[in-house]
């Protein structure tokens, strides 16, 4: 572009090259200079750097030196602008470096800038980097009515960037834009000015701003009624990060993509590179999805409008139930696409606004399991608590909904280690059933079953045998072998025996569960590697350490293949196999394995996770018992 301009077509004489830090603006500008000194072997190059006015003038006194001006002379800055403004001084390409301070740049009340010693001639060129954009703007501005503009609006980048987005999209020109800027609503302008004044650094220019929004979205609700439902739609949730498969749908894809190509046209929403959120730490977009980010005082200034011309409180309603309705389910197949959602969802959830609708009682249900699930434990019990609260006063009359609520929440419980508030919110859901469920109704027999887990995390282990037995007595009656929730309470009563001391029973119930599972289930299903590595733990306890290292490094070796490093089951996996290496003796083997889990752990999990702090201890227990045994 730079060569295109200044050298080929030769139709302007300055260029500004803006960009972030660190983007390498200051390495175009030297491979230019470098190109310039090819083509023209005979043009003065000229680096200035403009980060401190003393740099500047020191940069001046040598390009006075160069020219063999005298240093005596009253202002040499003064003189070299002059000496390369005439005729004499042939072609010449000066570069002004790092031009990002204003104040240095055009100078403050009293005092000169750079820009007042910067010379002019048909021979020469200037080129500046900047990371600032009204600062290029300002130093490459032309026309009249473009300054014009500018001046109204304060050389705001976020004000001229919407202002070039409207112009661009409606054919407008200048003129009839500035017209339009300044006969708009003042009241609203105002109104969205006071709110900007905490979120912005630019002072002075939160008018200019509010004004060419308000020009903007009143466009788009007379053109394209389907963009403004979505821009309502946008300023309930967060303003990054959005994924297309979260908006609400609408009559036609044609109808989206025309939308949000409007949106996109008037600048009030990027399309975001995969690179970019992969840069950010945030999950993997799924294949073909679009995200889309929105700057933030564009999301405040949509929630104003709304609030100024439409009904704020059922946009959010209307919203909070399309993302209940479209939030998907706690797993760890869905996990790219709930984390991509959930900030959305807490959003939306942490709105001041109190009022009882049946979205934000769902939502509060479905961000509550995908936190429990994330191990996000005290947020999911905040929501899951919310969601109970709804619950009792918009279900006054079902308790069918609210028990279920407080299953979750007991499991929330259970996870925070707050064991008998678990315990006890379960043993009053399952006496709630009790009473108005049939005995094999699935319900009842889930929360029973749920019930007989926490007895056992109790110590209360009698209990949880004898609860289960119930279960699984229950169980074989109605449901048939391979039915996945028979197999899962065989399955805990197993681990109950264990416990229990009755290992034998443990290991011929275990037994069992995995060759029922191993006919119906592929490998590397999770019931069955579950059930896999429980009997391998049962075998341990029965003191077939052999069988169960052989049956857990099949496990491992399963995960290895369908499971990420860090997913919590093959840490667990991994961390059991590392035990029993090191009950057969082979301790080495068992540090190596427990290394790998540590390190992994310790990039995913809190430093206080007990599940760490487990394999730590572990570690460092092995390595001083394999010191102690070299030495």
């Amino acid at each position: 572009m730079l060569k295109q301009k200044l050298i080929v077509s030769q139709d302007c004489q300055k260029m500004t090259v803006v960009g972030l830090g660190g983007t390498g603006k200051t390495q175009v500008a030297l491979q230019f200079a470098y190109l310039v000194k090819e083509i023209w072997p005979e043009c003065s190059i000229f680096w200035v750097p403009a980060l401190s006015f003393e740099g500047f003038e020191q940069a001046y006194a040598a390009i006075a030196r160069e020219l063999h001006i005298s240093q005596k002379e009253e202002d040499v800055k003064d003189v070299v602008r002059q000496r390369l403004s005439s005729a004499r001084a042939g072609k010449w390409l000066l570069v002004l470096d790092n031009a990002d301070d204003s104040d240095i740049l055009f100078g403050t009340a009293g005092s000169h800038g750079i820009v007042d010693y910067l010379p002019e001639s048909e021979e020469g060129m200037t080129v500046y980097t900047t990371r600032i954009m009204d600062v290029a703007v300002s130093l490459t501005r032309g026309d009249t009515a473009t300054k014009e503009l500018l001046d109204e609006l304060v050389y705001l980048p976020l004000a001229i960037a919407q202002a070039a987005a409207y112009l661009n999209r409606n054919r407008m020109t200048i003129a009839k834009y500035l017209h339009l800027l300044r006969n708009t609503e003042q009241g609203l302008v105002s109104l969205m000015s006071r709110e900007f004044r905490d979120d912005t650094r630019y002072k002075g220019s939160d008018n200019a701003v509010a004004a060419t929004w308000v020009v903007s979205f009143s466009q788009i609700q007379t053109e394209a009624p389907v963009a403004a439902d979505l821009l309502a739609f946008m300023s309930c949730i967060e303003w990054k990060a959005i994924p297309r498969s979260l908006l609400p749908e609408v009559l036609s894809e044609e109808q989206m993509e025309n939308a949000i190509g409007t949106l996109c046209g008037y600048s009030f929403l990027v399309r975001r590179k995969n690179a970019e959120s992969q840069e950010e730490g945030e999950e993997e977009e799924k294949e073909g999805e679009e995200w889309y980010d929105m700057h933030r005082l564009v999301h405040l200034a949509i929630r104003v409008w709304i609030d100024q011309h439409g009904n704020e409180a059922e946009v959010t309603q209307k919203t909070t139930r399309h993302v209940a309705d479209v939030f998907p389910i706690a797993t760890y197949e869905n996990r790219a696409l709930w984390r991509a959602y959930l900030p959305h969802a807490l959003r939306l959830l942490e709105d001041e606004q109190d009022f009882n609708n049946e979205g934000k009682s769902q939502l509060c249900l479905w961000v509550g399991r995908c936190l429990l699930f994330d191990d996000r434990i005290p947020e999911a019990v905040k929501w899951l608590e919310k969601r109970c609260q709804w619950v009792e006063r918009l279900d006054e009359e079902d308790s069918k909904r609210l028990l279920a609520s407080q299953h979750t929440l007991a499991r929330a419980y259970l996870e925070d280690g707050q064991l008998k508030k678990a315990v006890e919110l379960l043993e009053h859901v399952v006496a709630v059933k009790k009473k108005v469920l049939a005995e094999d109704h699935p319900d009842q027999l889930a929360s029973q079953h749920a019930l007989a887990i926490m007895y056992r995390e109790d110590g209360q282990v009698k209990k949880s045998v004898e609860l289960l037995e119930h279960v699984v007595a229950v169980g074989t009656k109605v449901l048939v072998e391979d039915h996945p929730s028979r197999l899962a309470s065989q399955h805990q009563l197993a681990l109950a025996y264990n416990e229990d001391g009755q290992t034998k029973k443990a290991v011929e119930l275990l037994e069992h569960v995995v060759a029922v599972r191993t006919k119906v289930l592929a490998e590397d299903h999770r019931s069955r590697l579950v059930a896999q590595h429980s009997l391998a733990v049962v075998y341990k306890a029965d003191g077939q350490v052999k069988k169960a290292i052989e049956l857990l490094e099949h496990v491992v070796a399963v995960e290895a293949v369908v499971l990420r490093d860090d997913h919590p089951s093959k840490l667990v996996s991994q961390h059991q196999l590392a035990l029993l290496y090191e009950a057969d003796g082979q301790v080495k083997k068992a540090v190596g394995l427990l290394e790998h889990v540590v390190a992994v752990r310790a990039v995913v999990l809190r430093d206080d996770h007990p599940a760490r702090l487990r394999s730590e201890d572990a570690l460092a227990y092995y390595k001083s018992k394999l010191e102690s045994t070299d030495s």
